[in-house]
């Protein structure tokens, strides 16, 4: 039987692109050689687009777009040609693909863009699709899409770039109904990337400058003081899996770049120190959140807890990190599941449903 031929995208033009090239290493490595045949694409943080035959060793390095056997390509959204378009100087060829296994973090990857193209291409994929990605992605719609579907999470407000000319009017607005401190975020951002902790007015300025930076949209969050937990969630609807919930016990004053992927400073705990009631409580939320935003695939959920036990989702990761430390394959892993039957089982729930048009 021949193997299913599976592309993996890396890297990107986000502000995620070293965390991509983390995760691609592990997920690489980890799939199952008798099953898959891997056919890898780079992204440079330009955005051009390489095949790329080179080692993960040289992915994790970031060399991989310096290998000159790197060939220009591009997925065809023509959908009788189901595969890349390689152009080798003069040369056009046809590389054919099973599936897409994207390892794309942030913009332009985990926003329904690169989804939105596969969708075109007829080319089958893993992960959530265009509305789930976009939405998750961006924290504003998201929670808008949190509140109409009566799912208990911080309170929070957002600004627009215009509004920076009346930043004034902003602070007041959110000095009064959020309180001290505020946490800060660029509304389409992931891995903790350009997010500030805020404790008076001009470390607010300071916050919204850098979260612009990133994105011309602003999310304001309460404080919440109580305990940072994760649930990974995995499956196609109705058909999920919600994990043990596990805890992270940040090194710094909040769980930052850093600490998820520099340091490796910060502790997990699988399973959280909550009431077995409380984790099965956040589980079942885990589901309904990942449901109500029509997610497939994987995701991780994100809450806090409150000392009094109150439930708070945070938000939703549609493409979350796959390095070694990252919490979503631990928290698989204590499910039963290893890392690579987890990938395994990934690239085939992204098969599921598929058009049998090959």
């Amino acid at each position: 039987m021949a193997k299913t031929k599976v592309c993996v995208i890396f890297g990107g033009v986000s502000n995620e692109h070293e965390v991509s090239l983390m995760s691609t290493k592990s997920v690489i490595d980890n799939i199952p050689a008798d099953k898959y045949d891997v056919v890898k694409v780079g992204i440079t943080k330009k955005g051009r687009w390489l095949f790329f035959p080179g080692s993960t060793d040289e992915i994790i390095n970031d060399k991989w777009h310096e290998h000159p056997d790197n060939v220009p390509c591009m997925i065809s959204p023509d959908r009788t040609t189901k595969g890349l378009i390689k152009m080798d100087g003069t040369n056009i060829r046809i590389e054919k693909i099973d599936v897409v296994l994207p390892v794309l973090h942030g913009r332009n990857g985990e926003d329904g863009t690169l989804q939105g193209l596969l969708e075109m291409s007829g080319i089958p994929y893993c992960g959530c699709g265009v509305l789930a990605s976009a939405l998750c992605m961006d924290k504003v719609h998201a929670n808008m899409a949190f509140d109409h579907a009566g799912i208990p999470h911080c309170k929070w407000d957002y600004m627009m770039d215009w509004e920076l000319d009346n930043f004034d009017a902003v602070a007041d607005k959110m000095e009064a109904n959020l309180g001290w401190p505020i946490f800060v975020k660029p509304a389409n951002s992931g891995s903790s990337v350009g997010v500030s902790r805020a404790e008076s007015r001009e470390e607010l300025k300071s916050a919204v400058h850098a979260a612009l930076a990133h994105d011309n949209k602003v999310i304001f969050e309460e404080f919440v003081a109580g305990q940072e937990v994760e649930c990974a969630v995995y499956g196609n609807t109705p058909d999920l899996i919600a994990s043990e919930v596990g805890e992270i016990g940040a090194s710094a004053t909040f769980y930052d770049y850093d600490d998820k992927y520099k340091n490796g400073t910060s502790k997990t705990y699988i399973p959280a120190h909550l009431p077995v009631e409380t984790r099965q409580k956040i589980q079942e939320l885990a589901k309904k959140a990942f449901t109500v935003m029509d997610c497939k695939g994987l995701s991780r959920v994100d809450f806090f807890v409150k000392a009094d036990g109150t439930i708070l989702l945070n938000e939703i990761n549609t493409l979350p990190g796959f390095t070694h430390i990252s919490m979503y394959p631990q928290l698989m892993q204590h499910t039963g599941m290893s890392y690579g039957e987890l990938v395994d089982g990934i690239i085939r729930l992204g098969l599921e449903g598929a058009e049998d048009e090959r």
